[in-house]
């Protein structure tokens, strides 16, 4: 597996995103994964906030938030559910983006899917990948990693189930998440501070099974877990939640 950074220029708000990355990436090949940082794809669409424009970050993030605790705890950082994903601050982010708040795309999902049927059409392929990414914390663990918010053009899972390990036990649970996986190694080259590379190519990584459309409502759906289905929905439903009054 090939992992290749992309430096670009800096995005500037509400530049169409094929415009400001097609020049980067208009030489793909079949079968490559295209990883873009969801904060281009956000400021390409607009989804910034001037930060003296708001109250308080702490309002905004009550807002932008598909639910939240109350107490932010620790470092002043609320704990959120954006999109079915736990969360700091429903990913609202405030680096490198010039007094600005910077939001998740409108629609993520949707985002990736207008990527990735103009940039097949770009470079005239069939296979081709598409993750919208983000950096995210695991409890219990200093530092951040990589997770898909939005992808498209493969099968984001891996199913094990019903097959056998290396002992002839029978998997009754695995799964594994490429998205997020991809995702993970993609984001650690990206970094977190001024290396200006927004997109990775993944390349030759053998185990995705690539599909010629968008994905289903049910790949959709299996991707995502109910808080009350979860492993750890015992700490999920330990806390408060609240739900956000979006306008």
């Amino acid at each position: 597996m090939k992992i290749i950074p992309i430096k670009t220029h800096i995005i500037q708000p509400n530049e169409p995103i094929i415009r400001a990355i097609g020049p980067y990436l208009d030489n793909l090949e079949e079968r490559d994964v295209v990883l873009i940082t969801s904060k281009i794809v956000s400021i390409s669409e607009g989804r910034l906030i001037k930060k003296k424009s708001v109250g308080s970050k702490e309002l905004l993030i009550k807002k932008e938030a598909d639910a939240y605790i109350e107490d932010c705890g620790n470092y002043d950082i609320c704990l959120t559910l954006k999109n079915n994903i736990l969360i700091p601050s429903a990913g609202i982010d405030e680096s490198n983006s010039q007094g600005h708040y910077v939001l998740y795309p409108q629609d993520v999902q949707r985002s990736a899917e207008r990527i990735w049927k103009e940039l097949r059409q770009l470079n005239k392929i069939e296979s081709l990948g598409i993750i919208i990414t983000d950096s995210h914390t695991t409890p219990l663990r200093r530092g951040v990693t990589g997770i898909g918010l939005g992808w498209c053009g493969f099968k984001a899972l891996k199913n094990y189930i019903g097959s056998t390990d290396l002992d002839g036990k029978k998997l009754c649970f695995t799964q594994s998440n490429l998205m997020d996986g991809l995702s993970a190694a993609a984001v650690l080259v990206m970094g977190e501070g001024d290396e200006q590379t927004p997109i990775v190519i993944i390349r030759d990584f053998k185990k995705l099974e690539f599909q010629n459309h968008p994905p289903t409502p049910e790949e959709k759906n299996n991707l995502s877990i109910e808080p009350e289905k979860d492993l750890y929905a015992p700490l999920l439903r330990g806390v408060s939640w609240k739900r956000s009054n979006q306008s």
